[in-house]
């Protein structure tokens, strides 16, 4: 089966938040790969540089994919590194091999009807699933409406990001996790995430205003995932520490592991090289008794890895990206008491929404 064309395109999708007048955008790069079995493949990457993530796929990558086989996963995905990124940068090649990888996979698994959770492993139909519900666009009164109509939803999994401020208001924070944490009672599960945002005097002071409140996990703590300097605080707090969903490729989740840096490891499987690489993240992980859980949202592409191997453990529907991919998709999966089940159809079991997607952005 050989692929005869490769396509990327961007999107950008005004997506409605709880509470919030004004709608939020949000882009996409959304790639399809064309055999000449009559099977297509679809895949995507998120928003950070994108239109140099586009053109890297359609002009220097695609004419190194056609005329090769579709299924020789691990053989596209090595040309593409040897070709285009033989020192192992991330940035754009990162997105744009993600997006291919999971077009491929999905061809894979349409060409021999197995979804691709089960092609990659397959331990599990049902993973557990979480909110990130709390952004930084919501006040504190608004933040703790949110935190309750989720909880009345049935989800008792949630997430909220903190970094206020720029990361320099500790204080503020602090107050804003523990009125979500006293709105929604001492059941459900609550996770934080700084986005890279705190240097370690401040995640380390935050760390302490908020390890009463039983904090599932700390995300993406520090400046960079400087892995040295997670460690330091992975040993200063009982609060678990979990990053990467940023990284761009294996050798930078070894970092994170071999320095004990984290808790938990996040590969996320559209900016780590897709499924190819990110099975390899989870395998390393596995050997050291450390489990994987998804960050960086994309639940309807990161359940299947999750699903696949014996350490995954949670998907994130981050409210943003949950909702553009209720967009983009007909009937995607979506999350029910905490809990996803994943389809038995072919490949992702994902279809384009083709009047959502006929609207593209060129610049």
């Amino acid at each position: 089966m050989k692929i005869t064309r490769v396509e990327a395109t961007v999107h950008r999708l005004q997506i409605a938040v709880p509470l919030l007048r004004e709608t939020i955008p949000w882009s996409i790069v959304f790639v399809r790969v064309e055999t000449d079995a009559g099977i297509t493949g679809y895949g995507l990457t998120g928003r950070i540089q994108k239109f140099a993530t586009r053109e890297l796929i359609n002009r220097e990558a695609a004419p190194l994919l056609i005329g090769k086989s579709a299924l020789d996963h691990e053989r596209l995905w090595h040309d593409l590194l040897r070709e285009l990124n033989p020192r192992a940068q991330t940035g754009a090649w990162s997105s744009a091999v993600s997006a291919i990888d999971l077009a491929v996979w999905d061809i894979k698994g349409k060409s021999l009807a197995t979804p691709v959770w089960r092609l990659l492993g397959g331990y599990r139909q049902r993973v557990e699933a979480y909110v990130t519900f709390g952004l930084l666009d919501y006040d504190r009164d608004q933040l703790v409406e949110v935190a309750r109509m989720m909880v009345r939803d049935g989800h008792d999994k949630l997430k909220m990001v903190v970094g206020i401020a720029g990361g320099t208001d500790v204080r503020e924070d602090a107050v804003r996790v523990r009125a979500v944490r006293e709105a929604i009672g001492d059941g459900p599960d609550l996770m934080i995430d700084a986005n890279y945002l705190f240097d370690l005097p401040r995640a380390r002071e935050l760390c302490r205003r908020v390890e009463p409140l039983g904090i599932t996990w700390f995300e993406e703590p520090l400046h960079g995932n400087d892995a040295r300097l997670l460690a330091e605080l992975r040993r200063s707090t009982t609060i678990p520490i979990s990053a990467g969903q940023n990284e761009g490729h294996k050798w930078r989740h070894l970092e994170l592991l071999m320095h004990r840096a984290v808790d938990i490891i996040q590969p996320n499987v559209c900016w780590v090289g897709g499924y190819t690489e990110a099975v390899k993240v989870a395998h390393m992980a596995q050997a050291l008794n450390v489990p994987v859980a998804n960050g960086g949202g994309w639940p309807h592409h990161n359940a299947h890895l999750i699903a696949a191997v014996a350490n995954g453990w949670r998907v994130e529907f981050h409210y943003l990206m949950w909702m553009t991919g209720m967009l983009i998709y007909k009937n995607p999966p979506v999350p029910e008491r905490g809990w996803v089940t994943l389809p038995d159809a072919p490949g992702l079991g994902l279809e384009p929404n083709e009047e959502v997607l006929s609207d593209t952005l060129e610049a």
